[in-house]
């Protein structure tokens, strides 16, 4: 896929149809930006001393999805994918014999989870679980409007990263 194969949501479109159409152009994006290159490619890092790479970008959205829609919106009790205690930042920390086809793999079933209980819910309005950490609540709404910001954010890292891998650039 190409960033110009995205599909952007419907200028029209109504709020729950606009929230859900960014945030899947947004995941398109990230997809985009790691097409066609390889492991050792994909395990490149930004600029030193960032450890930020594509590979540690899936693994994170990975984990966010999982977090917003899994643990907050459902309510479920999942465990953190790549997170530890040993490292709570296992999601940018990936191993040796960490692979892009698990991590896409993951990624793409959390996505799919997301996609599942999102549409489940009734409303914009419906209100998660409290967040464990902080004990605040979050309607869809507000899950859909971070998760666009999160994906927005990363992507600008992910476009820096493809630039500097291999001149690709793009919106």
């Amino acid at each position: 896929m190409t960033t110009d194969e995205r599909e952007r949501p419907d200028g029209l479109a109504g709020e729950r149809e606009m929230l859900e159409g960014w945030l899947e152009f947004h995941r398109a994006t990230l997809a985009a930006k790691c097409a066609g290159l390889d492991g050792e490619q994909l395990r490149a890092t930004s600029v030193p001393p960032s450890d930020l790479s594509l590979l540690g970008l899936v693994r994170h959205l990975a984990e966010v999805e999982r977090g917003w829609f899994r643990r907050v919106l459902a309510g479920e009790d999942v465990p953190r994918i790549y997170c530890t205690g040993a490292d709570p930042d296992g999601d940018w920390h990936p191993a040796e014999d960490d692979t892009w086809e698990e991590a896409y793999a993951t990624w793409q079933g959390e996505i799919a989870r997301a996609r599942e209980l999102a549409a489940a819910t009734p409303s914009l309005d419906a209100v998660g679980a409290r967040r464990h950490r902080t004990g605040t609540a979050h309607n869809l709404r507000w899950i859909y409007t971070h998760m666009i910001e999160e994906y927005a954010r990363h992507n600008g890292h992910a476009d820096l990263i493809r630039e500097r891998i291999d001149g690709a650039a793009g919106e």
